[in-house]
């Protein structure tokens, strides 16, 4: 196929783009020049994406605004970039012939829904959002305006919820793929098992790290964190101690990725290990403990 993906310069862009040219014609669309940008513009300008859009069977929109630019941008930006430019691309790309779109969203859009009781939450797809922010608001509405989108045309809209990507200090980092963190090359393997899915209509999948932990842990590891993990991951309990690094205390979320492994046929390969062999071998992708 040939793909245009949105936000190619970003962290979650490039890793998309060049798991997809493996296979795939691909078409790089940022505001930022990148060894993944094929051609500069703004989602926000029609013109620009009738003419990446030339030619092309699916689109991967990765593209918004982000959690950092809450208090910096003004939320009627919010608006126009992650939902109005969102929903603009679906109709232009539905103009232009492409049958297939996967969004690049976030599990950060269940907000309080996410927040501990006496319990972890245990999130998945059947958690209703509780969005906090106007990042969080605007990119649930981005979704329902995909949703929308679907209603009577033959466009298949895969919406992919992911969990934290960044780089962060390794003990945060190497727990947080245990239940609420992904690597960007699971990520992009998510997003490029989501393109085989040509069945018209919405669908909406959590994608993080596969998580040891089962929803009857969820009480302990809220209160007693260190025991669940010694049971569920004994071997990251175990380069924890190796290291004189501290288990965490609580756990407050897990966001489980199990229908998406199920319906995409995806397997997360990066795991606590990949990220303490980053460390070891100095990458910037994980900062020191």
């Amino acid at each position: 196929m040939k793909i245009l993906v949105t936000g190619a310069a970003g962290r979650i862009g490039q890793a998309i783009v060049l798991r997809l040219r493996a296979e795939h014609a691909v078409v790089g669309l940022d505001l930022q020049p990148s060894a993944t940008t094929d051609q500069r513009g703004s989602i926000t300008d029609p013109a620009c994406l009738r003419r990446a859009l030339r030619g092309v069977q699916a689109v991967v929109h990765c593209a918004a605004l982000h959690a950092p630019h809450v208090g910096q941008v003004a939320d009627a930006e919010f608006d126009r970039v992650n939902r109005q430019a969102t929903a603009d691309l679906a109709r232009l790309a539905m103009d232009s012939g492409a049958q297939r779109l996967v969004l690049t969203s976030t599990t950060a859009l269940y907000g309080a829904g996410a927040a501990p009781g006496t319990a972890a939450a245990w999130v998945d797809e059947r958690s209703v959002p509780q969005p906090q922010t106007v990042y969080h608001r605007s990119k649930l509405a981005a979704e329902a305006a995909l949703a929308q989108a679907t209603q009577g045309s033959g466009l298949a809209v895969t919406v992919l919820r992911m969990s934290r990507c960044f780089a962060e200090p390794a003990p945060l980092m190497a727990v947080y793929r245990l239940h609420r963190g992904i690597s960007a090359r699971d990520a992009a393997q998510a997003h490029a098992l989501a393109l085989r899915r040509a069945e018209p209509g919405f669908a909406c999948w959590v994608v993080s790290g596969a998580t040891p932990f089962l929803p009857a842990d969820a009480p302990e590891l809220l209160h007693h964190a260190p025991a669940v993990i010694a049971r569920r991951a004994p071997a990251l309990a175990l380069a924890f101690a190796r290291r004189g690094w501290p288990l965490p205390r609580s756990i407050d979320r897990v966001y489980c990725p199990a229908r998406a492994m199920q319906a995409l046929g995806w397997q997360p390969q990066d795991g606590f290990d990949a990220v303490l062999a980053l460390l070891d071998q100095g990458s910037p992708d994980v900062l020191p403990a």
